[in-house]
C-alpha cells in the first residue's frame, strides 16, 4: 500500500469508508494512529484506527475498507505500531468474523 502524508491529516477531517460513506471524524494523529472523535461514533467512545489503513488524503480521510469493516475493526487504544487489525479492539468486537 502507498505511503501517506500524515502530516495533511487535520483535525475535524471526515474519515471516509471504500464504500464512499463518513464513519468517523478525525479528533488527532497519535503516532501510527488515528483518533476518531467521540462524537462520530455510535458508542459516544473515541475509537482508533491503523494509520496503514489510510489510501489518500484530500480533504477528506480515504481508507480501505467498508466503514461496517472498519467500525468492526476499530480499536479502543490506539495500536502503537502495530498491524492493521492489532491492539486492543473495542469491547465486543472481538469475535466478529472478518
Amino acid at each position: 500500500m502507498a505511503m501517506v502524508d500524515q502530516g495533511k491529516i487535520r483535525e475535524h477531517m471526515p474519515v471516509i469508508s471504500s464504500d464512499n460513506q463518513q464513519f468517523g471524524t478525525v479528533d488527532k494523529v497519535e503516532g501510527d494512529s488515528i483518533k476518531l472523535t467521540r462524537d462520530s461514533s455510535r458508542d459516544g467512545q473515541h475509537h482508533w484506527m491503523p494509520m496503514n489503513w489510510v489510501t489518500r488524503i484530500d480533504e477528506h480521510v480515504h481508507v480501505d475498507r467498508s466503514g461496517e469493516q472498519a467500525m468492526r475493526e476499530w480499536m479502543s487504544s490506539p495500536s502503537q505500531g502495530m498491524g492493521s487489525t492489532q491492539g486492543r479492539r473495542a469491547e465486543g468486537n472481538a469475535g466478529s468474523p472478518m
